[in-house]
């Protein structure tokens, strides 16, 4: 049952199945309904199921989300839509008082069956305001689920590996991702949510990255192979939890560990992992761990500077060598 589907189009075949499968699933969020919402990923499911269960909401983040709070708690399995990771900030009430709380201060007897999908990532030329990553904004809460798909396959499993969970799960997709594609197959067994995959083996140094970076990492990887360096490409699929073994153990075999994200580098995902693996694996390591990470500022809207803020396949590439003592001259 293998397919070739956009991004997109995975989340919608997974979206479809657990709507047909299970009447509790619904979604809502802006232009969910008639228009097929932002970036298609609900198109079709307003007339297939009708509005009552592909609810168009008004533009109110924190109205909505907390809905879909009140709806996870009386039984409901709601997927709420967030236009984009940006527009959550003003939801933050619902999602870090609320859904991830509630669970552990009612002593468990109130599961958050709630899945937030956002769409987020530097894009193409969206400015300061609507290219937001916020990754490290919500790692920092427990409670949360997060999930960072980086393929269509991972969409579709993760988004109904979410649907199914009973604990509050973020779904964030990159935008860029969208409409990539790549091959799915419906039946085939999914691992974990929120384990970690190898994207490529390799001998001397560790690869880790998430969502869209790890695309550009498995990227880089190929570039270095043709120098004989063997990175071996870590995705974590998720960033909480964290999959600590998958990775100790690749560092065991590299002793290199290079980290590679779109966010800012202070205080982002990257700085975390590195210090988490740093106490873990201290002495399988050969040489300080190194990041590639987004500018500490605000996005541009300059397509140039918009694209000189964010690593790129060759800035991997390039501290990739310098990890290894083998930097090429200039």
């Amino acid at each position: 049952m293998t397919e070739t589907l956009q991004c997109w189009q995975a989340l919608n075949r997974a979206l479809d199945i657990e709507m047909s499968s299970d009447e509790s699933v619904f979604t809502l969020g802006e232009d969910v309904g008639l228009y097929g919402g932002t970036y298609r990923v609900t198109e079709g499911l307003n007339a297939k199921y009708g509005e009552w269960r592909v609810r168009d909401t008004p533009i109110s983040e924190g109205g909505f989300t907390g809905l879909g709070v009140g709806a996870a708690l009386t039984g409901m399995r709601p997927v709420v839509e967030i236009m984009t990771i940006n527009f959550a900030l003003l939801a933050l009430d619902a999602i870090i008082n609320m859904a991830a709380k509630i669970p552990f201060m009612s002593g468990g007897q109130f599961p958050m069956p709630l899945v937030i999908r956002m769409p987020g990532g530097v894009a193409r030329q969206l400015a300061a305001q609507h290219s937001q990553r916020l990754e490290h904004t919500l790692m920092n809460v427990p409670g949360l689920r997060i999930a960072v798909p980086a393929t269509p396959q991972d969409a579709y499993w993760q988004l109904r590996q979410a649907i199914a969970s009973d604990e509050p799960v973020i779904l964030l997709e990159h935008e860029l991702l969208y409409f990539e594609p790549g091959e799915v197959d419906l039946a085939a067994e999914p691992p974990p949510m929120h384990q970690a995959a190898i994207r490529r083996t390799g001998t001397d140094l560790t690869l880790v990255s998430y969502s869209r970076m790890a695309n550009l990492a498995a990227q880089a990887a190929d570039l270095l192979a043709k120098d004989n360096i063997r990175a071996e490409v870590i995705d974590l699929r998720s960033l909480s939890p964290i999959d600590w073994d998958t990775c100790a153990a690749s560092l065991h075999k590299t002793h290199r560990l290079l980290v590679a994200e779109e966010d800012c580098r202070f205080a982002g995902a990257g700085a975390e992992i590195i210090a988490t693996l740093n106490e873990r694996c201290f002495y399988d390591l050969d040489a300080a761990p190194a990041r590639v990470a987004g500018l500490d500022m605000p996005t541009p809207f300059n397509a140039e500077l918009e694209a000189a803020s964010i690593p790129g396949v060759s800035d991997i590439v390039k501290a990739a060598r310098r990890l290894v003592g083998r930097e090429k001259p200039l």
